[in-house]
């Protein structure tokens, strides 16, 4: 079992930057994912990271904006996010699954309750 815990949302300017943050207990190497869910919208990727850290991937539309990181000292995966749109708006979920990332909501076994981002234009 792995309990997931997303931090570090908010509101801010288009143009801005915010770092989501996502502890992670629990036992086993999981890969961590991101994924957001705007309103009336699915649920989509933005990006993971494997177990090691080593790879990564990222939706396009985020790509060169945002950056993931870990730190497997402290349980924590990172979410920088810069240059930030309206579009970036949604409740952004922190989601696991062992070892290796995904891109589809599906693989993943365990999700946080997610965190607020709002963009103003």
């Amino acid at each position: 079992q792995v309990q997931l815990v997303e931090s570090g949302g908010g509101l801010v300017q288009a143009g801005g930057s915010l770092r989501l943050s996502c502890l992670a207990s629990g036992r086993g190497r999981h890969a961590l994912g991101w994924f957001r869910q705007a309103p009336g919208k699915e649920r989509e990727f933005v990006a993971h990271i494997a177990w090691s850290g080593v790879t990564n991937d990222y939706a396009d539309s985020v790509q060169g904006r945002f950056f993931i990181s870990r730190d497997n000292a402290k349980n924590t995966m990172y979410l920088q996010m810069n240059s930030l749109k309206a579009e970036d708006t949604a409740v952004y979920y922190c989601a696991a699954r062992p070892l290796w990332g995904s891109r589809e909501s599906e693989d993943y076994e365990f999700w946080g309750q997610g965190t607020q981002v709002t963009v103003s234009s």
